[in-house]
């Protein structure tokens, strides 16, 4: 396992986040894309076989998810929920348009889904990302992960949780809910079982610190802590 602490009230952990998730003390909610199993389709006689999908077998996308170890925090928003309803509790239910009032113009899932839990009512998100035609985050490489949220979309997750101080990914990816959350002025834990996307993460969080939102607060610089020689 590693861990960076990027400021103060910002860790990031590369390893898994069944191992590690136990041992946080402080978390307020869980915002998550978690890998749901797409790549996985049931066979015949109940047998798993792998489906042929551009995504490494290494990031747990070949196995049906399983969301019960996160469903016992007090906020939780699972991004892929109606894919894996049938194990989820009764909840609220977030669509992201991704067409924003485009016409469909390809193949690809016009609508994303996430389960929130509690009783509430149900939110639409309309922002345009679709391949090449985007509303946001336009300049420079733009697409860091096969499965990548819009920060804007992160955002407005967050904003749903008014009183969840720190949020936790345990699925980080390339720390889009990082960077949503500290530009908010969030406290974030990331953890990440890939050490390619976990470095990128590491890299995309620290330049939104660096770069913070007018009028948000910014986390201070982790504390380097010295101990005197005995």
């Amino acid at each position: 396992m590693r861990q960076e602490s990027i400021a103060e009230g910002v860790t990031l952990y590369l390893g898994d986040c069944r191992e590690i998730l136990p041992t946080l003390s402080q978390v307020d909610a869980v915002v998550t894309d978690p890998p749901y199993g797409i790549a996985y389709k049931r066979g015949t006689g109940g047998k798993g076989k792998h489906n042929v999908r551009n995504i490494d077998a290494s990031e747990g996308d070949t196995e049906p998810f399983d969301p019960s170890p996160f469903l016992g925090f007090n906020d939780v928003i699972l991004w892929g929920g109606n894919h894996y309803a049938a194990r989820l509790p009764h909840g609220r239910w977030l669509a992201w348009d991704k067409l924003a009032g485009m016409a469909a113009f390809d193949s690809f899932s016009d609508v994303e889904f996430a389960w929130q839990k509690g009783r509430g009512k149900d939110r639409i998100f309309s922002h345009l990302w679709k391949g090449i035609c985007k509303d946001s985050e336009k300049g420079g490489k733009g697409r860091w992960h096969p499965t990548q949220k819009p920060i804007e979309l992160m955002r407005w997750c967050i904003d749903l949780l008014p009183t969840a101080r720190t949020i936790v990914d345990p699925f980080m990816g390339s720390g889009t809910t990082g960077i949503a959350a500290v530009k908010l002025g969030r406290k974030f834990i990331g953890i990440e079982i890939e050490p390619k996307y976990f470095d990128i993460a590491c890299r995309r969080i620290q330049a939104a610190l660096d770069a913070p939102d007018m009028f948000v607060e910014r986390p201070k610089p982790a504390e380097q802590l010295a101990f005197a020689a005995t």
